[in-house]
């Protein structure tokens, strides 16, 4: 059963942050039966907290970011929940999640700049490690692009090293063509048009 999902909302409840981003798309999913993507939320703190920490630990980034969301949780969801500027072009951050779960995130780049044309596109996603391999990311992108369809943007650049094939399938699934490799990044076309996996 297919759901149309606001992202043109306020976030309920008192401990919330409230959050306010103009996008409103068809999902293709019943939210209460399934994972779906929301805008950022205070009701998966501590499993958010945990699967970026996962993350962290596993790509041996830095996780000082973390203590600093966690100090003020409704203030970094407030921050997230807004269209905001990173890579010089404005981003959407929506979150995947299945009840009090939080299993991952995609970012959706409005724009391309030259540096994202060559690497990065549209689309940025990463599921937690404790989530993966059971077609997660495989629906979130699914998801999104109903977003990104919203937003204007009718065929989506998504770039992926060569050699990560977990990712080639992610994208192929879901309608990508690979147009070409250049310098190790596989770079795809996939049309924000539904298209089931």
């Amino acid at each position: 059963m297919s759901s149309y999902r606001s992202l043109v909302k306020t976030v309920a409840g008192p401990a919330d942050a409230r959050c306010s981003v103009s996008v409103t798309f068809q999902c293709g999913c019943d939210a209460a039966l399934m994972a779906h993507l929301i805008l950022p939320t205070t009701s998966v703190r501590a499993s958010y907290l945990q699967g970026e920490t996962e993350t962290a630990m596993e790509e041996r980034s830095a996780t000082s970011w973390l203590a600093e969301a966690a100090a003020d949780f409704t203030g970094f969801v407030a921050r997230r929940c807004g269209i905001r500027e990173l890579w010089g072009v404005p981003v959407t951050e929506l979150w995947f999640v299945d009840r009090p779960d939080y299993i991952g995130t995609v970012i959706i780049r409005h724009r391309l700049t030259p540096a994202l044309a060559r690497e990065g596109g549209h689309i940025g996603y990463h599921v937690v490690p404790r989530h993966r391999g059971r077609g997660h990311a495989t629906q979130m992108l699914a998801q999104a692009k109903p977003a990104c369809q919203a937003l204007g943007l009718t065929e989506l650049l998504i770039t992926c090293g060569e050699d990560n094939i977990g990712s080639r399938r992610v994208i192929e699934a879901n309608g990508g063509v690979l147009e070409r490799i250049v310098d190790g990044e596989a770079r795809y076309w996939l049309p924000t048009s539904q298209h089931d996996p």
